[in-house]
């Protein structure tokens, strides 16, 4: 069994995947303080105290905000993220629009002094792939983004952080990736929906069910291309006759993905935690 939640954070991201096994990932970990969901508290107030492994999808404030209280109360098995990048690259990069917060110097730390191999687990028959560009071929931060598959039963979803047009592109050109793509019938949008993460070429391997958006509203140049003509659309309330092409944290609240055993993958929207 995969569970996957998407938590309604705002203009951020953060979601949570279990498996049948106990294994558990935790894709970064934003917040937002207006409606009061913090990530941190999710997990102590369900007496979770480990997760099996953290992605950190790229450098970004709105990824990893909750990261210092997370650290005080959660214990990681293992981290992953682009790890091509330098530190001093961020830290450059980060003085240059503004200050290190501290969430930004915990991740930080984390990418510099992680050195514990990631080791060898039951994923409950969940396939966990992941790519990334690299540095220096790429000198912006969401274009370094990770990109992550997670697989089961013929459930395929894709996380993709910030990534941007020319990231994506230079993806394009492995086929490993490629066949990923193939097989996703869940497809987060990068970068929030913004335009800059729309790559119409993907659209060429992948033909989604659903495409799901983490996002507080339509900000800046965001929302302006249609992602419904790329879905397949899945029934709605129980109804064949009834679709939904395209959903989103701010009209639909956190958003779970459940996938069993022998059958087919479940959608529910505005879930109770």
């Amino acid at each position: 069994m995969l569970t996957f939640t998407l938590f309604d954070v705002g203009h951020g991201f953060c979601a949570y995947a279990t498996t049948s096994s106990g294994a558990s990932i935790l894709f970064d970990c934003g917040y937002d303080s207006d409606l009061k969901f913090y990530p941190s508290r999710y997990f102590s107030d369900r007496n979770i105290t480990a997760i099996t492994r953290l992605v950190l999808s790229h450098f970004d404030q709105d990824h990893v905000c909750d990261l210092p209280n997370l650290r005080e109360s959660i214990s990681f098995g293992a981290i992953t993220r682009n790890r091509s990048i330098p530190v001093d690259y961020i830290q450059r990069e980060k003085r240059q629009n503004g200050i290190i917060t501290a969430a930004m110097a915990s991740a930080i730390e984390m990418h510099q002094n992680w050195v514990f191999p990631a080791p060898d687990r039951d994923w409950g028959g969940v396939k966990v792939t992941t790519f990334s560009n690299s540095h220096p071929t790429f000198t912006d931060t969401n274009n370094l983004s990770l990109v992550t598959f997670l697989e089961y039963q013929g459930c395929g979803i894709v996380v993709p952080g910030d990534l941007e047009c020319a990231g994506w592109e230079k993806l394009l050109e492995l086929p490993a990736f490629c066949q990923c793509l193939r097989e996703t019938n869940i497809f987060i949008a990068s970068h929030h929906g913004r335009n800059a993460g729309y790559s119409e070429s993907v659209f060429d391997y992948c033909n989604p069910s659903i495409v799901i958006l983490s996002d507080k509203g339509i900000v800046h140049d965001s929302q302006e291309h249609d992602y419904t003509k790329h879905a397949q659309g899945v029934p709605w309330n129980g109804d064949a006759t009834q679709k939904r092409y395209v959903l989103t944290t701010r009209n639909d609240g956190h958003i779970r993905i459940t996938k069993e055993m022998g059958k087919g993958f479940y959608v529910a929207t505005n879930v109770t935690l």
